[in-house]
């Protein structure tokens, strides 16, 4: 195991507190191995089902965790997800902001381009996500880490 994944993550981000008025549960779940990633799944999976996701907005927000989990595994050396329940008053959601202390991603715009990619994949990891949910925020800074904040709103 690599000493990154043994480092807790540091990286100071301001989207760890977006959507804080809205947060009713928070939790913190380390993202150091693909069983974390099949773990989160789970819990992605029971959140959106539990606020009665539809099977397609369940399937979405699911694809987009693990391909974010597994951005933050790869190329950030590991992290840390945090798995918000959501309540803006009129609907429910479920947050999720992925962090890490990785090398930070030098040129965003170029990374959220589909077929943009430094690991050999296809390249549809980063944009791919963002279409898959209703928000979507990044904040990267080269040689300090990456936060990626997704929301899927109930509809």
């Amino acid at each position: 195991m690599s000493a990154a994944l043994n480092n807790p993550v540091v990286f100071e981000s301001e989207l760890l507190e977006r959507h804080r008025q809205d947060r009713t549960e928070r939790t913190a779940l380390p993202l150091r191995s693909d069983e974390d990633v099949v773990a989160l799944r789970k819990h992605v999976r029971e959140r959106a089902v539990a606020i009665a996701l539809s099977l397609v907005d369940q399937t979405k927000l699911v694809t987009a965790a693990s391909e974010l989990a597994r951005n933050t595994l790869k190329y950030g050396g590991g992290g840390m997800v945090y798995l918000d329940a959501l309540t803006d008053g009129f609907r429910k959601g479920i947050g999720l902001i992925f962090i890490d202390n990785g090398p930070g991603i030098p040129d965003l715009d170029m990374a959220l381009r589909d077929g943009y990619t430094t690991g050999g994949g296809l390249g549809l990891g980063l944009g791919g996500s963002k279409r898959l949910v209703d928000e979507f925020d990044i904040d990267s800074r080269t040689g300090e880490g990456t936060a990626v904040s997704v929301v899927k709103w109930k509809r």
